[in-house]
């Protein structure tokens, strides 16, 4: 049974989706979890995932996540297993997991294949990318970004502190506010 307080990752039994009883977004959320690895490039400290490392994630299997994830909406959108368990709706799909999700360099590949699986399975949910920011200036990130606002989704760009030796000191990262607020900008 999915609970509010427990996201584990590895319970649903897949690499890249999962699901959680998330109170943000109100009810089930599917998570896409692009560090399996458990590697960020910040280190808050707030931070739940255990045994994280500094880094970037691996290479990922766009036809392994695509096919997690087709199996996962069917077991929820079928009334199975951790929706109906919960006694909750799904609510949305967020890229979120052990790290930054825009890290990936399969990032705006694997918003496109998530985009068409929603399009294929008619799911009226938002998808959202719960993000530190980080690599919105790249090129791919931007694209990423678009075909989540273009399926009616949002970002979710979180910043701690309001200065950058705040940053550095809940983040763990040499930040400056003003390249957040230029990425939060973009």
């Amino acid at each position: 049974m999915l609970r509010i307080d427990d996201h584990n990752r590895a319970e649903a039994g897949f690499t890249y989706v999962y699901p959680v009883l998330s109170r943000r977004a109100g009810g089930v959320s599917v998570g896409v979890n692009l560090n399996p690895n458990s590697a960020c490039n910040w280190a808050c400290l707030y931070c739940q995932v255990d045994n994280l490392q500094r880094g970037g994630p691996p290479p990922i299997d766009l036809q392994q996540l695509t096919t997690e994830l087709d199996s996962l909406l069917a077991t929820i959108q079928a009334g199975n297993g951790s929706g109906a368990a919960a006694g909750a709706a799904l609510v949305d799909i967020a890229f979120s997991g052990n790290g930054e999700s825009t890290a990936a360099a399969e990032f705006p590949a694997a918003v496109q294949a998530v985009c068409a699986l929603m399009q294929r399975r008619a799911l009226q949910v938002p998808l959202r990318l719960i993000t530190n920011g980080s690599f919105l200036h790249r090129p791919g990130v931007q694209a990423g970004i678009r075909q989540i606002a273009a399926q009616g989704g949002e970002v979710w760009f979180k910043l701690d502190r309001g200065s950058s030796e705040e940053i550095a000191e809940v983040n763990s990262i040499a930040w400056p506010l003003e390249r957040a607020v230029a990425n939060l900008e973009r």
